[in-house]
């Protein structure tokens, strides 16, 4: 089959791969343990679901405008007013989408032209730079150094832009490193950006989930333009802070203009998100908010304990994170084939990580820290087993007998 030319740099998803493949094994009956995927280990809150089946017993169950059911856009304007002191019309600077991702591509979809170039820092979620492939735009890597923390540096990102620079992306707290850019940089890269006409997405699907006291700066503070004539597009989405990753509800907050052009584009893919589902959102977004300060807290203890599990690690180096679900420990001194590594573990010591490869970093892995500290502390426990030459041959998972035969 000859496949149009716009996918043949787009392979599937690593990371889904890693998941279809734990499924299948899972269904087999193995006793697996996941250090691999960003969502909280918790349900989501009831109050959350009942406002979803309130919604099919009330018989909301047709078609929405391509903007989203006014109730979840005012509820989005409402927590901004409340949470950073911001309006937003939400009737027409807001649109509902399925899930951040979707709301990332909209937008490309809307403003870049083929030739057009996007800054996207490196490491990322690599779903960044397919998007904008997809809207026949280039990306341009631009590296975020360890050496540095992680940390953007604002020359960095000035020494690329060209006449053809249209988008950069800004990612704080960052996935995959878990890194919060600083609110020095977030102010320079918006004034710059703004200066030259340049468009910013900023997403902020980790934006409360920091640690040690710190807070993720705003995009707004930063720009002298009022929304319409302003180049800043906010993404955020309910999946990460609700415990709702399966939900697929995302927005985008953007000039009036520009939020019309991507209704048009909703209405080619997708026309609206299900409406029980954006039900389910707006409950989230007008309900009890204990939940995600309990989140918060649980990651931030669960950091701590995977840093502590990783620096047993001979030769392992680790960025300790700002926020998020991840980190990114460097597994060099063992493997340089992160891909390898990660099937190994898995295969092997039934651990499921993501590969570095999946964010620009060979030898590295994505490890997540949503799950319970006892999947914590047994996972980075067989890791270790997998890798030290001093460990014992066999272990015991459950009734199940691991065989260290690969060193």
């Amino acid at each position: 089959m000859k496949i149009a030319d716009r996918m043949s740099s787009i392979p599937f998803s690593g990371i889904r791969k890693v998941f279809e493949e734990v499924t299948r094994r899972e269904k087999l009956g193995e006793k697996i343990i996941h250090l691999e995927i960003g969502r909280p280990d918790f349900d989501t809150p009831r109050h959350i679901k009942e406002a979803g089946k309130r919604a099919i017993d009330e018989g909301k169950v047709h078609y929405t405008s391509n903007y989203g059911i006014p109730e979840l856009r005012e509820a989005i304007a409402g927590k901004l007013k409340e949470d950073n002191g911001l309006s937003y019309d939400p009737a027409t600077e807001i649109i509902v989408t399925v899930g951040a991702n979707e709301a990332v591509l909209m937008v490309m979809m809307a403003l870049l032209n083929p030739g057009d170039e996007v800054l996207i820092p490196d490491p990322c979620w690599l779903h960044y730079l397919y998007c904008a492939q997809l809207a026949g735009a280039v990306p341009i890597s631009v590296p975020l150094r360890e050496e540095n923390g992680f940390n953007p540096d604002i020359n960095d990102f000035r020494s690329r832009v060209t006449s053809r620079t249209r988008m950069v992306i800004v990612n704080t707290p960052n996935n995959p490193s878990g890194m919060m850019y600083s609110a020095e940089f977030v102010e320079q890269i918006i004034r710059h950006c703004e200066q030259k006409g340049i468009y910013v997405i900023m997403d902020d699907i980790y934006h409360k989930l920091v640690f040690d006291g710190k807070k993720t700066p705003s995009c707004y503070k930063y720009t002298d333009k009022d929304i319409e004539s302003s180049h800043i597009i906010a993404i955020n989405g309910v999946s990460k802070l609700y415990g709702m990753t399966g939900f697929r509800v995302g927005w985008a907050i953007a000039g009036r203009s520009l939020v019309e052009i991507m209704t048009n584009v909703q209405g080619q893919i997708t026309t609206c998100v299900s409406i029980l589902l954006q039900a389910a959102a707006e409950g989230a977004m007008t309900g009890l908010q204990s939940s995600v300060e309990s989140l918060r807290l649980q990651l931030e203890n669960n950091r701590n304990v995977m840093l502590q599990e990783l620096s047993s690690f001979t030769g392992v180096k680790t960025v300790k994170p700002d926020g998020t679900y991840y980190c990114l420990p460097d597994f060099r001194a063992y493997s340089n084939s992160s891909v390898e590594l990660s099937s190994m573990l898995l295969k092997k010591a039934l651990v499921v990580t993501v590969p570095g490869k999946e964010f620009g970093m060979e030898g590295y892995l994505r490890l997540s820290y949503a799950g319970t500290i006892k999947e914590i502390t047994e996972g980075i426990s067989r890791m270790k087993w997998a890798l030290d030459p001093n460990a014992p041959n066999e272990i015991y998972v459950g009734d199940k007998k691991l065989v260290r035969d690969w060193l």
